[in-house]
């Protein structure tokens, strides 16, 4: 796996996930709370930890599809 594609989906995947993850924990406690309130906390964890899973899968993925 080359390290720019690496980089290329890991910032991809925490992009996607940070904007889903915040838009949830806004609505969630909007909804169940009463205040419009980010996690960021939980936003950032999981954009990190899914932008590197997601990253290392479809490396491995690809590697699998090119032998």
């Amino acid at each position: 796996m080359k390290i720019k594609e690496f980089v290329f989906q890991f910032i991809f995947t925490f992009i996607i996930t940070f904007i889903v993850t915040a838009v949830v924990t806004l609505l969630w406690s909007l909804i169940f709370h009463g205040i419009a309130l980010v996690d960021w906390e939980t936003t950032f964890r999981f954009a990190i930890i899914f932008g590197i899973v997601f990253g290392i899968i479809n490396g491995r993925k690809g590697k699998k599809t090119k032998k």
